[in-house]
C-alpha cells in the first residue's frame, strides 16, 4: 500500500482508546455479576450497539460479503436486510422483554444457567455449557482469519505475517476484556460501532464511484458472462440465498453471545428504544457490507498470471473468497481511507471477539467450575474467568493459524451447532409452559449431531469416511444442499420444529418450577 503512516497513527489512537476504556471500567467492576452482565444496568444505546457489533465482524465484512457477493451479486443485499429485520428487530421485539424478566427472576447469568433453572436440570446446564465453550472456538477463529486477511493486504507482512496479526489482536482483546468485563465490552462496542457506521458508508460510496456510479456498476455486473443474473433483484440462486438469510438471521435467536445482551439491559423502556437503534445499525452495517460485496466481481480477476489478484485456488480450482473484499478495498479506496477501513474491520472484530471470549469464560466458570467449588468468592470467580479468557484465546489462535480454514465455513459450523442446539428450547421456554426437558435434550443432540456429521463427512475430509462421502456426493443433490451454511440453517429449522412436537409427548417440568419462571412475566420494571 501507499501511505501507511496515517494507518499506523489511526491504529495507535484506536488501541490507546480501547485500553483506556478497559482501565476506566475496571474500577467499576467489583463483582462477578458486574464482570458478566455489567450489573444488569446497561442502557439502550450501549446494549443495541453491543448487540450489533457482536453480530457483525470481519466474518461478515471480509468472508461472507466476498463469498456471497461473488455468488449472488447485488441480491446479496437481501442477507443484510434479513439480518436487520429477522436477526435484529424481531429478536428485540419478541425475545427482549421476556428474556430480561425471566433471566433476572431466575437469577440466570448465562444461557446454560437459564436452562438449568427454567427446566430444573443441572445436566442441561452442564451439557449446554460444554456446547457453548466448544463451538464458540471456531467462530472466534473465523474472526481472526478475517482480520489477518485485511492486515496482510494493508501492511504486506509476508507469508507468516497473519500469525503476528492474530497474536496481536488476541492480546488486545484480552487486555480490555480482562480489565473491565462486560462494562468494558459494552462501552468499547459503542465506540467501535460509530466507527463501523462511518466506515461502511465510506466504503460503499468508494466502491460505486470506482466503477462509475451505481447505474454503471449494475450494468457492468449484467455483462459478466461467467455468471448470469448478478444484477437482478433475487440473483442467480434465490433458494440458496434464502438459506444464507436463515443461517445469518434466525441464528441470532439462539446464540448465547447475542441473547445474553437482553440479560444485562436496564429496563423495558430501554428495550423499546434499543429495538430501533439495533435495527437501523444492522441495516447500515450488514446491508452496506453485502451490498458492497455484490460488486467484488468487478474488482477481482481470475487471471492466475497476475499473482496480486489471483482468486482461483491453484490446488482445487475454487475461488478464494476471503481474498476478494481486501482486493476490492485495495482497488477502490484511496490511501487515506485505508486506515479508516482497517479500524472499521478491527472494531467489528474486536467487539465480536470480546463478546465471544466473555461469554465462553463466564459460561465455563459459572456453569461448570463454580458448582464444583464450595465457597467460591466473587474475587476468585473473576480471577478464574480472566484466566479462562486467556485459555480460550490461545485455543482460538491455534485454530486460526491454519491459513486454509475458510471464514464462512468456520462460522457456519459454529452458528449451526449453537443455534441449532439452543434456538428451539430457549424460545419456546420463554413462551410455552409445556416445553419439556426431553425436547431440550433432543434439540441439543440434533444441533450438535447435524454439525458434527457434516464436519466429519465434508469438512475435515476424514479418510475413514471417504467412501460414504463420495457416495453422498454422487447423489448429485440439487441446490448445493451439502454446504456448511445449509447444514447450519437445517439444524436451526429442525430445532424449531422438533421442540413443540417432542414436548407434546413428554413430561414437562414440575408445575412449581414452571409457575415460578412464568410469574416473572407479570412483573413490571
Amino acid at each position: 500500500m501507499g501511505n501507511q503512516t496515517a494507518t499506523f497513527c489511526i491504529l495507535a489512537v484506536y488501541i490507546a482508546v480501547m485500553i483506556g476504556i478497559g482501565f476506566y471500567t475496571s474500577r467499576k467492576t467489583k463483582s462477578a455479576n458486574d464482570f458478566m452482565l455489567g450489573g444488569r444496568n446497561v442502557g439502550s444505546w450501549l446494549t443495541a450497539f453491543s448487540y450489533g457489533t457482536t453480530y457483525f465482524s470481519a466474518v461478515v465484512f471480509i468472508g461472507y460479503a466476498g463469498q456471497f457477493g461473488w455468488n449472488y451479486g447485488v441480491s446479496a443485499t437481501w442477507i443484510g436486510i434479513g439480518n436487520a429485520v429477522l436477526g435484529s428487530m424481531l429478536p428485540w421485539l419478541i425475545l427482549g422483554k421476556r428474556t430480561r424478566l425471566m433471566s433476572n427472576h431466575l437469577g440466570a447469568k448465562t444461557m446454560p444457567e437459564y436452562f438449568e433453572r427454567r427446566f430444573d436440570s443441572k445436566k442441561l446446564k452442564t451439557v449446554a455449557a460444554a456446547i457453548v465453550f466448544i463451538f464458540l472456538i471456531p467462530y472466534t477463529a473465523s474472526v481472526y482469519n478475517g482480520l489477518s486477511r485485511l492486515f496482510g493486504m494493508v501492511f504486506d507482512l509476508g507469508d507468516n505475517g497473519y500469525v503476528y496479526i492474530i497474536l496481536a489482536m488476541a492480546l488486545l482483546s484480552a487486555v480490555y476484556v480482562i480489565l473491565g468485563g462486560y462494562s468494558a465490552t459494552a462501552l468499547n462496542d459503542f465506540f467501535q460501532g460509530m466507527i463501523m457506521l462511518v466506515g461502511i458508508v465510506a466504503v460503499v460510496i468508494c466502491t460505486l464511484n470506482g466503477k462509475g456510479g451505481f447505474s454503471s456498476a449494475i450494468e457492468q455486473l449484467g455483462e459478466i458472462e461467467a455468471q448470469k443474473n448478478l444484477d437482478t433483484l433475487f440473483g442467480p440462486d434465490p433458494v440458496n440465498l434464502f438459506g444464507v438469510v436463515v443461517l445469518t438471521s434466525i441464528g441470532t435467536w439462539g446464540l448465547p453471545q447475542m441473547v445474553q445482551k437482553f440479560y444485562a439491559i436496564k429496563n423495558e423502556k430501554a428495550i423499546a428504544k434499543g429495538t430501533v437503534i439495533s435495527t437501523l445499525f444492522a441495516l447500515v452495517v450488514a446491508g452496506g457490507s453485502y451490498f458492497m460485496g455484490g460488486f467484488v466481481r468487478l474488482y477481482c480477476t481470475t487471471d492466475s498470471a497476475d499473482t496480486s489478484k489471483a482468486f482461483i485456488n491453484v490446488t482445487n480450482g475454487k475461488p478464494e473468497f476471503d481474498s476478494m473484499v481486501p482486493a476490492l478495498l485495495d482497488s477502490a479506496l484511496p490511501d487515506i481511507l485505508i486506515g479508516l477501513v482497517v479500524v472499521l474491520v478491527l472494531s467489528a472484530s474486536l467487539s465480536t471477539l470480546s463478546s465471544l471470549v466473555l461469554t465462553s469464560s463466564s459460561t465455563l466458570t459459572n456453569d461448570l467450575i463454580k458448582p464444583r467449588m464450595k465457597n467460591l468468592s466473587d474475587k476468585k470467580e473473576m480471577t478464574i474467568m480472566r484466566v479462562l479468557i486467556a485459555v480460550f484465546l490461545v485455543i482460538s489462535v491455534i485454530i486460526a493459524c491454519n491459513k486454509n480454514a475458510s471464514i464462512s465455513t468456520l462460522m457456519s459450523y459454529s452458528w449451526g451447532a449453537l443455534s441449532g442446539s439452543f434456538l428451539g428450547p430457549f424460545m419456546y421456554g420463554l413462551f410455552s409452559k409445556k416445553t419439556s426437558k426431553a425436547a431440550c435434550i433432543a434439540s441439543f443432540c440434533t444441533g450438535v449431531g447435524i454439525t458434527v456429521i457434516h464436519m466429519t463427512l465434508f469438512g475435515f475430509g476424514i479418510e475413514a469416511f471417504s467412501g460414504l462421502t463420495e457416495t453422498v456426493k454422487s447423489w448429485d443433490l440439487p441446490l448445493n444442499i451439502l454446504s456448511p451454511i445449509n447444514a447450519g440453517a437445517f439444524a436451526m429449522l429442525v430445532s424449531i420444529i422438533e421442540v413443540p412436537i417432542i414436548s407434546r409427548f413428554t413430561k414437562k417440568p414440575d408445575d412449581a418450577v414452571v409457575e415460578n419462571a412464568f410469574s416473572s412475566l407479570k412483573a413490571s420494571v
